[in-house]
């Protein structure tokens, strides 16, 4: 490490004190790189890289803030000498090999980067796609990654928490179209574990650029903690009566939607991709092939089922799609929704379920028949039981259920009706 250059007006915090507002002193502490100190005109001070470019030109790059009124932490609160190792650090990212200059990283440079990689090594690549589009992008795409400190992290993860959920909008809108703010706890839940789904997208990508070796330092954005318990959901599972309500209540093409997702337990998209070869009735058995988990499985059936899939399969054959919505397109991933929404307004579903919660019915029913965690596990294509056991072990335990019946009555007991004769 390259020893640390001195100056008698920036090393302490009383000497930085003293000197103007707004006026930007100047350090050289190596071979084309000068560290700049800057009190703002709210007081407090910055620290800002100047690297030197080929062909006279330069680049300025925020470090972080000086120590002036907070103790340094060495991450967004830097005292002079560690704001000098950060700037060599950042100096060190310009590398200059045979007259090409390869910049330091912006984040939707690495962004760009991550999601050749993710189409080719994942799945879901609309929803990571969408969420870089829409909430990465336009706050920090521009952002040097050795720019970034865990506070403007941080900021930008709580307000992506307190904003209200954004609902489909149209091509041609300008505005787009946002759901009520949130007000009850379960909606505010609910938003700060949409951030932070969003924030493990934003540190997968950082968190490539470090292992391709694109930036030395991955502080910043591992000092920034997800919200707590915001993924502790109830979960949502329809009784029997409900489930037949709702059958009922709904057209056919989304009945049979419906009826697939309560019987195979499987998701929206995995049943919109089923072909009438994935289906053995003999063997009584489905085949997801395309699965977010990225594993195929096999789901078995029950009689319903087997009756189900044979009616849907009359007259298909080979690549032919099972499910399809009435006028033989395929079902998108939308296409459902509002239908959804109607047919449990009419079945009197309160409150009303997404598709998914479909696919917690078929797991929560199972859970209190008594199947085993590990057995439901499979069926849902789990990779193992932390999942299943998070969501239905409640269910599955019958173990509580027979303890508080060896509790005493307390004199509750209903006293009887009939009184004995005087």
């Amino acid at each position: 490490m390259a020893q640390s250059a001195r100056d008698s007006r920036l090393e302490t915090r009383s000497a930085r004190l003293r000197l103007k507002v707004k006026l930007r002193h100047y350090k050289a502490i190596g071979s084309g790189l000068t560290l700049i100190y800057r009190r703002t005109g709210e007081g407090y001070g910055t620290w800002t890289a100047k690297l030197a470019l080929p062909r006279g030109k330069y680049a300025l790059r925020a470090i972080g803030a000086a120590d002036d009124y907070q103790d340094a932490n060495g991450a967004d609160v830097l005292n002079f000498h560690q704001a000098q190792d950060k700037a060599r650090g950042l100096s060190d990212t310009v590398k200059i090999d045979g007259g090409i200059v390869m910049k330091p990283d912006r984040v939707k440079d690495a962004a760009d980067r991550y999601l050749t990689w993710f189409r080719q090594h994942r799945k879901s690549i609309k929803e990571t796609e969408h969420n870089i589009r829409v909430h990465i992008a336009p706050a920090l795409g521009d952002h040097l990654i050795h720019s970034l400190t865990a506070r403007d992290i941080r900021a930008w993860h709580e307000k992506l928490a307190s904003r209200p959920a954004r609902l489909r909008t149209g091509r041609l809108s300008k505005k787009p179209n946002l759901r009520a703010p949130a007000k009850t706890d379960d909606e505010k839940r609910a938003r700060r574990a949409t951030a932070n789904r969003i924030l493990s997208v934003l540190k997968a990508i950082l968190n490539r650029a470090f292992q391709d070796g694109r930036v030395r330092d991955d502080t910043a954005w591992r000092q920034v903690r997800p919200f707590p318990k915001a993924d502790e959901a109830r979960i949502r599972f329809l009784t029997d009566a409900e489930g037949l309500r709702l059958v009922n209540a709904s057209p056919t093409d989304l009945r049979a939607l419906i009826r697939g997702a309560l019987l195979t337990g499987a998701r929206h998209g995995e049943l919109a991709a089923m072909r009438a070869h994935d289906v053995n009735l003999s063997t009584r058995q489905v085949y997801i092939a395309q699965s977010k988990s990225g594993r195929p499985r096999f789901v078995p059936l029950n009689p319903e089922g087997v009756n189900l899939f044979r009616d849907l399969l009359a007259g298909k054959t080979g690549d032919a799609l099972v499910f399809t919505r009435k006028d033989g397109n395929p079902w998108g991933k939308n296409h459902h929704v509002r239908a959804l929404q109607e047919a449990c307004g009419k079945a009197k579903i309160k409150p009303q379920i997404a598709f998914h919660e479909l696919r917690h019915t078929y797991a929560s029913h199972l859970a209190q028949a008594g199947v085993d965690l590990l057995t439901i596990s499979k069926l849902l294509g789990h990779a193992d039981t932390r999942m299943t056991s998070k969501h239905y072990a409640h269910l599955a335990d019958t173990t509580l259920a027979r303890a508080v019946t060896k509790l005493p009555s307390f004199g509750t007991s209903n006293p009887p009706k009939v009184r004995a004769i005087q």
